[in-house]
This record gives structure tokens, sequence and C-alpha cells, in this order.
């Protein structure tokens, strides 16, 4: 139903629709939403904004995460800024709709800085998850929001570097996990209490969600070191 109302409201310009993220990789949560969609079309036109924008409304209205839509240039050069999410989509996707002649990939040059990115985005991480430990003292329902709404990024951060260590990392999030704890030494013990919790809505409570990310937080304090020291020529 969404191609359909994608083509219907992008008309020609729709070049292509692609699920990617967890629920790409097999890897589904029963407490929320994996469906990450995301839309490239050939031009931004203005003269559909309104009918895009009602496709767009339903989609999220529906609970599910925005459409992420870019151009075709966009989506091309987008892997200089973008390398980790880049290497995500390629490594993990299902192509709901391309139009004749469209390949996904094609123009899309190899690399972009991940380690840069990495190194960005884990340390912004950090500082994020220290204010939030800082602020919320140690009021349950507050720890357990930032947990649950951070798992998905801590992920992504992995799985950057695990492919920096010039391997595969794994789809699922337990596996993912005790990939990068082997590779690290990183304690990934409270990551893998929140992935469970994502999964079956069970594992965190208020009592337990402090503690959890004290824990939490020194484990990407490790994270960042480690990745810090990895080799230049990773």
């Amino acid at each position: 139903l969404l191609v359909t109302q994608l083509r219907a409201a992008h008309g020609d310009a729709l070049a292509a629709v692609v699920l990617y993220g967890s629920a790409a990789r097999g890897d589904t949560h029963g407490t929320h939403s994996d469906r990450n969609v995301l839309v490239v079309v050939r031009e931004f036109v203005s003269e559909r904004i309104g009918p895009v924008a009602a496709v767009t409304r339903s989609w999220s209205e529906g609970g599910d995460p925005a459409l992420l839509t870019l151009t075709v240039a966009e989506w091309v050069s987008s892997v200089d800024v973008f390398a980790i999410e880049h290497a995500d989509v390629q490594q993990h996707h299902r192509l709901l709709y391309s139009a004749a002649g469209f390949a996904l990939f094609a123009g899309v040059p190899a690399g972009g800085d991940m380690r840069r990115q990495l190194e960005y985005e884990a340390m912004a991480l950090l500082l994020r998850l220290r204010a939030a430990l800082l602020g919320s003292g140690r009021d349950g329902k507050q720890a357990t929001a930032v947990l649950t709404g951070s798992v998905g990024s801590v992920l992504a951060l992995f799985r950057a570097a695990v492919r920096l260590e010039g391997a595969e990392p794994f789809g699922d999030s337990d596996a993912l996990c005790r990939q990068v704890a082997a590779a690290s030494g990183v304690d990934v013990t409270p990551f893998l209490v929140v992935v469970a919790h994502r999964r079956t809505g069970q594992g965190l409570t208020t009592k337990s969600a402090p503690g959890v990310l004290e824990q939490y937080h020194r484990g990407v304090q490790q994270f960042v070191a480690w990745v810090d020291a990895l080799p230049t020529s990773v």
C-alpha cells in the first residue's frame, strides 16, 4: 500500500523505495515499529509536496518512523557525510520498489570517512548520555526513556566499528554486542539488557533503570576510548 501511495504522490519522480534498518536485518522488536523506509526521488517537486505530505503523515500516524526522502543526487553524494548509514543500508536492505533503469548503488562512491564520523558520533552520544545521566538523577522512567531511545544509535556505531576492523557486523543485536565485546573488551552487559527490553518490553524496571544507565554510560565511555585507540590505518 505504501509503495502504491508513493507512486501516486511522486509520479515519475519516484526512483526507489527501500526498507532498511532492523526490519531489513530480520532483527525485529516487539515493542515498536522497525519499518524504516528510504524514499529516493529523481527530483523534489514543489507541486507534489501536498500529496507527498499526506502519505508521510499517514505513515507516521500509524506508528512508523518518518519516511526518509532524498533526491538521487543527495543519496549519491551523502556517502561523504553519512558513511555509517550508507554502509548499513548497503549491507541490509529490501528493495520495495525501483523504477525501470534505476540502480540504488550505481554511482555511489565507495567509503566515505567512516572513522571520522564514528569518532564524532560516539563522542557526541557519550556527552548526551552523560547529560541525561546527570539530569535524570535516579528517575527510573527518565532513565528507561534514555536507554531505549539511544540503543539504536549505539548499535549503529557498533556496526561501524566492526566494519572499521575489517569484519562484517552480525545482523542480530545480541550477537553484534558480543562481537564488539570480543574485539574491544567493552562490557556490553547493559546493552544486552536494553536490547532485550526493546525486543520484549521486559528487562528494565523503574528501580533497575538508573543503575543500568550508569553501566551503559560507562560502556559507551569504554567504547569511545577503544575507537580513539584504533590504528589510523584501519
